[in-house]
């Protein structure tokens, strides 16, 4: 038998429980923090904020890359300033031997001077100035108190100097002295020429490669003449010395020969540095490639990065090993050679640049990927905002929510209590 209620009692009730309803979601609002929980709150909201929050966690997984990837680079780029200290320390090593230019000239001196103590006595003139007043060409004749003397070297001789790729050469002339002969080779650049005080002519390569050395004409053998420049019975030189014969140094370096060690040792640093210029298992002066990918697509829309790295080594940096003398491997710098060392010196200069254009690739790239991984951070957060205020619950306003209906249920409570009170009246007839 149904049990029948008033209509008061009955909309009383039903606000009661209307109310509780709505405190029940407003507590549950509360206690999650989100205004929608489930698709049944708000199927649009719900999934678009998923949606939000998936790629906001895809993103955040790309980060951990980026993060990686920039240490990789900076460890690169770090290992390239070291590597650019170490090649400058290694030019400086080849500026010192360079300043020890003295000890392996190759030179070529008379065995008897081109002028005698007798003629300087006739002259006035010490051996030395006597010799250097003698007029080159012509037939050999002493100096006496009236006349200059002559060497006899053949008229319009040609006088050639070659050392190394680089040759020099003059032509005497009726009026030239000894003096203006001299002043010629040492004008050459590539060798330099010299009276002692017995009257003795020498000449001196100015760099360490061998040098020969001529003066004849052109209707006899180069370097006929060379006989006349030792004196009137001398034998230092000889007329193959140009055609034959290069003279070379017969001392070495001392200082050279022991900077070698230390060059050599600059150099398998480099080497030693470049392989521990790695990070995480990635080294860009190894070779290695380095992809960092900035986005969560995949194919043809996924946006990435790669990174080429290159091989640094000494040898790729076209730095050859230094050797004392000429006995070293393919590739070496005989560091008692003056070309070989220019030549090493200008291979450094090279290598810095090399060193330095592949510090500004390294510096672009890690310039873009710092770029993307802040730009990537704030995407985060946008992601996360955008999603959390399609689903996040105001607090402030669930709470004040919370207390309006606790003070509606007070009052339905009480509208239903007095709706009882008002059919237990009835009872008061009986």
């Amino acid at each position: 038998m149904a049990v029948a209620i008033s209509a008061g009692v009955r909309n009383a009730l039903a606000s009661l429980q209307s109310v509780q309803s709505q405190a029940q979601a407003t507590q549950n609002r509360l206690a999650t923090g989100r205004k929608v929980n489930s698709a049944v709150d708000n199927a649009v909201n719900y999934f678009t904020a998923a949606g939000l929050n998936d790629r906001s966690s895809q993103l955040s997984g790309l980060l951990d890359g980026m993060s990686n990837a920039v240490q990789t680079i900076q460890a690169a780029s770090k290992g390239l300033d070291s590597i650019t200290k170490l090649v400058q320390s290694a030019q400086s090593t080849i500026k010192q031997a360079q300043a020890d230019a003295l000890a392996n000239r190759p030179t070529k001196a008379g065995s008897v001077g081109l002028s005698s103590t007798a003629e300087a006595a006739l002259t006035g003139k010490s051996v030395k100035d006597t010799t250097l007043d003698k007029v080159l060409e012509g037939t050999t004749a002493t100096a006496t108190a009236s006349t200059a003397g002559v060497v006899g070297v053949a008229a319009g001789s040609d006088v050639v100097i070659t050392a190394g790729n680089s040759t020099y050469k003059f032509t005497t002339n009726s009026t030239m002295t000894v003096r203006d002969f001299v002043n010629n080779i040492n004008n050459s650049g590539i060798a330099t020429a010299s009276i002692d005080d017995n009257g003795k002519f020498t000449i001196t390569g100015s760099g360490s490669s061998a040098l020969k050395f001529s003066v004849g004409t052109a209707a006899s053998t180069d370097g006929a003449s060379n006989t006349k420049l030792n004196g009137p019975s001398g034998t230092g030189f000889a007329a193959t010395d140009y055609t034959t014969t290069a003279f070379t140094s017969t001392a070495t370096s001392t200082t050279r020969s022991n900077l070698i060690q230390q060059f050599n040792d600059l150099r398998t640093q480099i080497d030693n540095l470049s392989k521990d210029s790695g990070f995480n298992g990635s080294n860009l002066l190894d070779g290695n490639k380095l992809s960092i990918v900035f986005n969560e697509k995949t194919g043809s829309n996924q946006n990435k990065l790669d990174v080429q790295g290159q091989t640094i080594t000494a040898a790729n940096l076209g730095i050859g090993t230094a050797a004392n003398g000429g006995s070293g491997t393919a590739g070496s710098t005989n560091f008692q050679d003056d070309a070989e060392l220019a030549n090493a010196g200008q291979a450094l200069t090279n290598a810095l640049s090399s060193i330095r254009s592949f510090a500004s690739t390294l510096g672009s790239s890690l310039s873009i990927v710092q770029t993307r991984q802040d730009f990537t951070k704030s995407m985060i957060d946008t992601l996360s905002v955008g999603a959390d205020s399609l689903v996040n619950a105001d607090q402030n306003q669930e709470a004040a929510t919370l207390l309006a209906l606790q003070t509606r249920q007070q009052l339905s409570q009480t509208s239903l209590s007095l709706s009882n009170q008002a059919d237990q009246g009835i009872l008061r007839l009986f």
